[in-house]
């Protein structure tokens, strides 16, 4: 260990760690039970993780800002990593400081929550929001279980080892129910943070407000290190109303029939209880995995019967969907899926792990992933209910180059009135409010390991896939130009990327980070002020 950090372990004792190269993990708790390790091993032609040599493993805002005022005092780069999901690689840096804030996992949940500029008011009892508080280092999986047992919910990641307090909340954070409760960022009510200046501040809508907005959606690891967030918890819906399955066509023109006959059957689900997502694919498959709150079984059933019905009464489609519902209380309960639906799931099988400890089986393919290429565009709902036809000749014109996936939880237009209300007060960007989906495009590598021998990506796959994924987006882009990405899922090589994230706020972003962070200590991949490093 350099020399230099003797005078940290001093301030921080056993909790500074010295990090060692990762082994070749398979499971994503295991990922981020290690300072090395990432969900992502490196991105083609982007970087290769490179872990730090050193981390601060925080359990308390003290010991953030310790690190903090450490890095800074001495010019020493710093990250920022509780779980270690980031496609973008802003957990990573070759000579870093890492703060490693995975210990700090402590939930609390209120049943009346009142933000901090309140409480030193004259308050009033039942005047405070339901709520939940959750640690740097807490998982969705462990946010939800815990509210699972009050009768109530949050809104967070589909994913359930992503963290719940770092990037998905402040970069926005969309979940399979984002068109009931918003964004999480929309349904944040308070952070603390610590800032570059070693401050740790309690950010709410009054107290330093300029940075509470801009810890709404800004995106992570750039204006400060978030310690704790608070969120809003809502009832939780009776029913979970799930379609899975696919229709698969017998030639090319089939396939573009019923994508045009997808485009107009999407606009029914956009609105406050449909999520999830459409996959086209190359080989005439249209594949869904969607979701819906307080839907029954039979309703269920009645909403998709007309273009199932359109589809088994021609002979070109074959298709094997299927609609389900199940109590919505058993969505974050491993045993309930053992009985239900049990290859939904994967389960933390390593000794001594809690017993419902799972990931669903579809991120499987995302551990320790290398990406081949990324990318995503909102496409608009107008789209949909005016040039229904070009829009369909574009996403069948895109399969043809790679597969693409309509996220329709990732748009918001036809949200629950109250959820656009708390959005349109956040950083995200307003492109979202039009979208009625977000189209994602994107190849990767599971179990790949840079430098590894026997275990190394295939780069001349990678380089074919990145120009196959490429080609279907420039179709999407073209037909979409000024749409926007998504900042957290989005390509490392997003041109104009301010407008692209974040649209008209830039600026005031901006403007904020060189109020909390004016020498840039925070820096992160196509963050707020990145463009010139100052």
């Amino acid at each position: 260990m350099h020399a230099d950090y003797s005078e940290l372990a001093k301030m921080v004792g056993d909790r500074l760690l010295h990090v060692q190269a990762p082994g070749r993990l398979r499971n994503p708790f295991a990922i981020e039970d290690d300072p090395g390790a990432f969900h992502t091993t490196g991105w083609l032609g982007a970087y290769d993780t490179s872990h730090s040599p050193v981390a601060v493993a925080a359990e308390t805002a003290a010991d953030i800002a310790t690190a903090v005022n450490f890095a800074r005092d001495r010019g020493l780069g710093l990250v920022v990593k509780g779980t270690g999901h980031d496609y973008l690689g802003r957990s990573c840096a070759p000579g870093s400081l890492l703060i490693w804030t995975h210990p700090m996992r402590d939930i609390a949940v209120h049943d009346a929550f009142v933000p901090a500029a309140g409480r030193s008011g004259p308050g009033r009892p039942g005047t405070g929001v339901p709520a939940i508080s959750v640690g740097a280092g807490t998982r969705w999986l462990e946010a939800y279980q815990a509210l699972a047992a009050r009768g109530r919910c949050v809104q967070g990641g589909g994913c359930t080892s992503v963290g719940a307090a770092g990037g998905f909340t402040q970069g926005g954070g969309f979940g399979s129910f984002s068109r009931r409760y918003g964004t999480a960022a929309g349904n944040m009510l308070e952070a603390e943070v610590v800032t570059a200046s070693g401050e740790i501040l309690v950010t709410n809508a009054s107290q330093h407000p300029d940075l509470f907005w801009a810890l709404r959606g800004g995106g992570g690891g750039t204006f400060g290190v978030v310690s704790r967030l608070t969120m809003r918890t809502h009832p939780m819906p009776g029913t979970l109303a799930i379609v899975r399955g696919a229709i698969r066509a017998a030639t090319d023109g089939d396939f573009r029939r019923l994508i045009g006959a997808l485009v107009r059957f999407l606009p029914d689900l956009c609105d406050d209880r449909w999520g999830e997502q459409v996959r086209l694919s190359g080989d005439n498959t249209a594949a869904f995995l969607m979701t819906a709150v307080d839907v029954t079984e039979a309703d269920a059933h009645g909403i998709w019967r007309p273009l199932l019905a359109w589809a088994g009464a021609d002979p070109a489609f074959t298709s094997d969907v299927s609609v389900l519902a199940i109590p919505f209380a058993s969505l974050w309960d491993a045993s309930a899926w053992d009985e239900t639906l049990a290859d939904m799931i994967c389960r933390d099988d390593r000794p001594g792990q809690p017993p419902g400890r799972f990931w669903w089986v579809g991120d499987d393919a995302q551990v320790s992933q290398y990406l081949h290429a990324y990318q995503s565009r909102w496409l608009p709902g107008w789209l949909f209910l005016h040039r229904a036809g070009p829009l369909a000749d574009a996403l069948f014109a895109a399969s043809r180059h790679w597969g693409i996936s309509l996220h329709v939880n990732k748009g918001l237009w036809g949200a629950a009135a109250e959820a656009l209300a708390r959005d349109r007060a956040t950083a995200v960007n307003p492109a979202v409010f039009d979208a009625a989906a977000l189209v994602i495009s994107a190849s990767m590598q599971p179990y790949a390991f840079p430098g590894v021998p026997g275990h190394e990506p295939d780069l001349g796959l990678a380089a074919d896939r990145a120009r196959r994924v490429s080609g279907a987006m420039d179709v999407i882009r073209a037909l979409a130009p000024d749409s926007g990405s998504y900042l957290n899922e989005t390509d490392y090589f997003e041109p104009d990327w301010q407008r692209s994230f974040w649209g008209g706020h830039y600026p005031r972003l901006l403007q904020i980070k060189r109020t909390y962070d004016p020498h840039h200590l925070f820096r992160v991949h196509h963050g707020v002020g990145s463009e010139n490093g100052t």
